[in-house]
C-alpha cells in the first residue's frame, strides 16, 4: 500500500471518527480546492480504505459501528463514573439536552434513575437509552443521522434546538486545548453543540481524560462557556488555571469524588 499524504492520513481520522466524509467539507476544512480533496479521496477509494458516495465517502461496510464501539469501550470505567456524576448533579423535574457522544450515553444510563425530567437530545442512542423509562419525557431533534454514531445533525436540528431554554445541558467534546478551546471534527455536529450551549441555564461538560490529549480542527466554544466540567482524572494544570478563573467548577469522578474550587 503506497504512504498517504499528511492531509490523506487526516480525512482517514475523519472518517473514522464519523463514519463518512464529505467533499465540501473537507475542502473548506483544508482551505484546498474540491477538486484537490476529491482526488485525494479518489486515492483513498481505490486503496480500499473508503468507498464512493455522493459527494464524499464512507468507510467500507462493517467498519463503521466497529469504529464507535472502540469508542465505547475506551476508558469505558471512566466514562461510567463521569456518567454518574454528571447525573447525581441533576435533579428530579428538571429539563436537560443531551447531545452526542459516547460519554454523554453514559450520562443517560444513570439519568434512568430520575423522576420527572424532560430530556431532548440529538442523540438517538441516548433516546433509546432512555425511552423505557416511564417517569422521564424524551423528545428527540429531527436532522440527518449519521451513520457512524446516531447522531442527529444539520440545519433542522439546530433549529430544533434553539426552541427549547433548558436547565442543564450535558455536553461532549472531541478534544480540549491547552487554551481551553473546545472542539470536534464535524461541522454540522459543532453547531448543534453551540446551540445546545446557548440554550441552557447549566452547561456541564463531560470528558475522559484522553480528551486533554487530542485535537480536532472544529471550534465548538471556550471552557469559560462551560459550568461543572466532569472528568475522570485532574485536568492539565493549563486547564485547571483557565477553570478557575472562569469559575467553572472541576469534578473528578472517581470512587470517591472529590471537587476542586
Amino acid at each position: 500500500m503506497s504512504q498517504l499524504s499528511a492531509r490523506q492520513s487526516e480525512i482517514m481520522a475523519l472518517a473514522r471518527q464519523h463514519g463518512h466524509v464529505q467533499v465540501d467539507e473537507l475542502s473548506v476544512l483544508f482551505h484546498v480546492t474540491p477538486q484537490t480533496v476529491r482526488k485525494d479521496v479518489n486515492e483513498l477509494c481505490d486503496l480500499g480504505l473508503l468507498e464512493r458516495q455522493h459527494g464524499g465517502a464512507n468507510l467500507p461496510s462493517g467498519v463503521v459501528n466497529f469504529a464507535y464501539e472502540s469508542r465505547r469501550q475506551q476508558a469505558a470505567d471512566g466514562k461510567k463514573a463521569i456518567g454518574e456524576a454528571a447525573a447525581a448533579l441533576i435533579p428530579d423535574e428538571a429539563s436537560i439536552i443531551v447531545n452526542i457522544g459516547t460519554t454523554t450515553e453514559q450520562v443517560a444510563m444513570a439519568l434512568r434513575r430520575h423522576r420527572g425530567i424532560l430530556v431532548v437530545t440529538n442523540n438517538i442512542n441516548v433516546a433509546n437509552i432512555l425511552r423505557a423509562t416511564p417517569e422521564i419525557e424524551v423528545v428527540i431533534a429531527g436532522g440527518v443521522v449519521r451513520h457512524a454514531d446516531g447522531g442527529v445533525v444539520g440545519e433542522a436540528a439546530v433549529d430544533f434546538i434553539r426552541q427549547f431554554r433548558v436547565d442543564y445541558a450535558v455536553i461532549g467534546v472531541s478534544a480540549i486545548d491547552a487554551d481551553g478551546t473546545l472542539l470536534d471534527y464535524d461541522f454540522r455536529e459543532v453547531k448543534v453543540a453551540q446551540a445546545i450551549i446557548e440554550t441552557a441555564r447549566k452547561t456541564i461538560l463531560v470528558c475522559d481524560n484522553m480528551k486533554f490529549s487530542r485535537t480536532a480542527p472544529v471550534r465548538i466554544g471556550h471552557l469559560e462557556q462551560i459550568d461543572v466540567l466532569v472528568t475522570d482524572m485532574s485536568p492539565p494544570d493549563p486547564i485547571v488555571s483557565i477553570c478557575a478563573a472562569a469559575g467553572v467548577q472541576i469534578q473528578i469522578a472517581t470512587p470517591a469524588a472529590s471537587v476542586l474550587p
